[in-house]
C-alpha cells in the first residue's frame, strides 16, 4: 500500500500534472471571459435581426387542424452553438497569437545575443588564433 501511495505522490506532483491543473483553472475562468463576449455579440446580431434569439429558431410542422406540433426540428440551438464555438475559437486564436508574439520576441532576443556571443572569440581562441598566425609568419620566412 505504501508504494501505491507512493506512486501516487509522484504522478500527482509532477510538473505535467501540475501545469494541467492551473490550465483547466484558467480554461475556467477564460470560458465565462468569452461567454461574456458571446453575449455581447449576440446582443449586437439581435439589433440586426431585431431581436430574435437563435436558439429557440425552429423548424415546426403542424398536421391539418391540429393544436399541436406534429414535428419540431430546434436548429436555432445548433446556429447557436456554431456561433459560440467560432467566437470561443476566435478568442482562442487571437491570444495564443499575442502569447506567440512574446514568445517569438524573446527567442529573437536569445537569437541575437547567442549570435553577439558568436562573434566575438573566446580568449582561448583568440591565443589559438594569434599562434597560428605566427606558425604561418614563421613558415612564410622559412620556404
Amino acid at each position: 500500500m505504501k508504494k501505491f501511495w507512493a506512486e501516487f505522490k509522484e504522478f500527482a506532483v509532477r510538473g505535467n500534472v501540475i501545469d494541467m491543473a492551473v490550465g483547466v483553472v484558467i480554461g475556467g475562468a477564460f470560458s465565462k471571459i468569452v461567454t461574456a463576449v458571446v453575449n455581447m455579440v449576440m446582443s449586437v446580431v439581435g439589433l440586426f435581426t431585431s431581436a430574435i434569439d437563435l436558439s429557440t429558431l425552429a423548424l415546426t410542422l403542424y398536421r391539418e387542424g391540429a393544436a399541436e406540433p406534429y414535428f419540431s426540428l430546434p436548429y436555432g440551438a445548433f446556429l447557436q452553438s456554431v456561433l459560440e464555438f467560432l467566437i470561443l475559437a476566435l478568442s482562442v486564436f487571437c491570444v495564443l497569437k499575442i502569447l506567440n508574439s512574446f514568445h517569438r520576441k524573446k527567442e529573437e532576443e536569445k537569437a541575437e545575443a547567442e549570435t553577439a556571443a558568436k562573434a566575438e572569440p573566446s580568449k582561448e581562441e583568440a591565443l589559438l588564433m594569434e599562434i597560428r598566425d605566427l606558425l604561418k609568419e614563421n613558415a612564410a620566412k622559412g620556404a
